[in-house]
């Protein structure tokens, strides 16, 4: 892939929703608690018992996600126990399914275990097996080597220097870059007038 030169790319998160997310679900156990949140389990001993994962650090990963807004939590009181809480995927948890199903997929196909997948994703109204997909606006799948990145509305405009005249594309290889500005679909010596000899 041809990549977004350094010298291009943003110093910080505060533009990308890619590094802003991973500030929140980058740390090893957070997406595992999530997983274990759709399988069910609300209980901070549900959770622990799953994942063996460290009360201190089950307690932080709890914390951040429902500070970042993705599980909230609810009181509850058993007979002659304390006031307890337990945590709810909220609707932003509940779109982290998509990312779930994607890293799956790529783990199943890149990482595979050699005892099959251990979660199988299925339409709950036809019961079909479903997948992550990139479709576009007319509801076609895109073969993801045909998906190309190109700068957004909040990509860091950079006013001087050759950036500036050829914003940065990411392309797959073999495959002539489009028309990053426009995005037309062009391939970029159509859309910047140069000529391939």
């Amino acid at each position: 892939m041809i990549g977004v030169p350094r010298s291009a790319a943003p110093p910080d998160g505060a533009r990308c929703s890619i590094a802003r997310s991973l500030e929140v679900l980058g740390e090893r156990w957070t997406l595992l608690v999530v997983r274990e949140a759709f399988r069910g389990r609300t209980r901070f001993a549900e959770f622990r018992d799953a994942l063996g994962i460290a009360t201190d650090v089950l307690t932080v990963r709890l914390r951040t996600l429902v500070e970042a807004g993705v599980l909230e939590r609810q009181a509850y009181r058993e007979p002659g126990s304390r006031e307890r809480y337990s945590y709810h995927l909220t609707p932003a948890g509940h779109d982290l399914r998509l990312v779930l199903g994607s890293l799956q997929q790529w783990g199943d196909a890149h990482r595979p275990s050699g005892h099959g997948p251990a979660t199988v994703y299925r339409s709950a109204v036809g019961g079909e097996p479903v997948r992550v997909a990139f479709v576009d606006g007319a509801g076609a799948e895109i073969d993801v080597r045909d998906v190309v990145s190109t700068p957004g509305p909040g990509w860091p405009r950079i006013e001087a220097g050759p950036e500036a005249a050829q914003p940065a594309v990411s392309v797959p290889e073999g495959r002539p870059p489009v028309d990053a500005v426009g995005g037309a679909g062009q391939p970029a010596s159509v859309a910047t007038g140069s000529r391939e000899e």
